[in-house]
């Protein structure tokens, strides 16, 4: 658990984060605070520089399905907003009061990313604070750039290093009116992973399509939209069936998929970017040493919830499970303040990218405000 700040800054614009970054010399970017455990433990904690006045929802536009945030603004308020005019953004990370500037700078993101893709491929534009007291924009309503980058992009996933997120312009989806998910169960985890990637090469245009793991059983769950919701289940389900698992169609499914989001969390998880080929591998690993996992099957992108053990034993399994996994990255996000400071939760970095992502941080924040040492390799 990280120590509170013994200060807090709290922006009421863009401007004013800039001039607070450019006066402070090291500050921690909190947004709603859902995510405070994840990367390196900051070099500092002394003062907070929070997006919670920076909550609102700036427009609206419902013809053209976009949408102009301010940072703050929490992911449920915008959702409920976006659902009255029956239309949604599409990220469905677990919540828990999570904001849209932090689940865009950690690039969380939940089932649907299955369809729409991960919050860089739904943000339009953004406003961004830098340490060197400018606010930038890039995108929609372009207004100040920063020449050669992609900063919608480049602030996605960036957890914070470069400068605050202040305005995101994102896309948005017309909201099925109708839901139902076809699920496949099996005890043979090369069965429910090869299962999964045949149904991810089918044209069914499932709105998510899982994978889970739990003790010695799996499941493979395809959801579906619209009107065509229960005939595109029923066909993904016959699939399912041919492919050896017991089979089943549920209409009434947010239990399901809320329990999908919600093991994404734990006291100890792994992010592992793997590929569908080594889905069935990955759930050997997670089956020898007991891991809960929930994965996003057509990206292979899954989420290890590893069992509680003492620190030091709990440090040996991610290693051993990073070893078993290799080459595929393997991310330390959930995990005891303790087992972070033993093992680098990011793992080992590749050296030429490494020095990439160094030579953009010296360019936006040379002086290491922004969450210094959070990031890959102490950035």
């Amino acid at each position: 658990m990280s120590r509170v700040a013994a200060q807090q800054l709290l922006p009421t614009s863009a401007e004013e984060a800039a001039a607070a970054l450019h006066e402070t010399q090291a500050v921690r970017i909190r947004g709603g605070g859902t995510k405070l455990g994840w990367g390196r433990p900051l070099e500092t904690t002394a003062v907070e520089l929070r997006s919670e006045r920076l909550d609102e929802l700036v427009a609206h536009n419902e013809g053209d399905l976009t949408a102009v945030l301010q940072a703050g603004v929490s992911l449920a308020r915008a959702q409920e907003a976006f659902a009255a005019a029956g239309q949604m953004l599409a990220l469905d990370p677990p919540d828990g009061g999570a904001t849209i500037g932090g689940v865009v700078a950690t690039g969380d993101s939940g089932p649907l990313r299955h369809r729409y893709g991960a919050p860089r491929d739904l943000v339009l534009g953004v406003q961004v604070a830098l340490p060197d007291g400018a606010v930038a924009r890039a995108g929609s309503k372009v207004i100040k750039n920063v020449a050669g980058y992609d900063l919608a992009k480049l602030m996605s996933g960036a957890f914070g290093t470069l400068g605050l997120l202040t305005e995101v312009t994102v896309r948005l989806h017309p909201r099925p009116l109708g839901w139902c998910t076809a699920v496949g169960r099996a005890d043979d985890p090369h069965v429910v992973a090869q299962a999964a990637v045949q149904l991810a090469h089918r044209p069914l245009e499932a709105e998510a399509l899982d994978l889970r793991w739990e003790g010695d059983a799996g499941a493979v769950l395809a959801r579906f939209g619209g009107s065509s919701a229960k005939r595109r289940a029923e066909a993904a389900r016959i699939m399912l069936r041919d492919a050896g698992l017991e089979v089943d169609c549920v209409v009434e499914d947010e239990a399901l998929w809320a329990t999908q989001r919600d093991d994404q969390r734990g006291s100890a998880v792994l992010r592992v970017s793997a590929t569908q080929e080594r889905l069935g591998p990955l759930l050997d690993v997670a089956r020898e040493h007991g891991a809960r996992v929930v994965a996003r099957a057509a990206h292979g992108l899954a989420w290890l919830g590893l069992r509680e053990e003492a620190a030091d034993s709990l440090a040996a399994t991610v290693a051993q499970v990073r070893a078993a996994l290799a080459p595929s990255p393997c991310v330390l996000l959930d995990a005891p303040a303790a087992v972070r400071a033993a093992i680098d939760p990011w793992g080992p970095a590749d050296p030429a990218q490494l020095e990439l992502m160094r030579r953009v941080k010296s360019r936006f924040d040379p002086k290491r405000r922004c969450n210094p040492g959070l990031f890959v390799g102490g950035i």
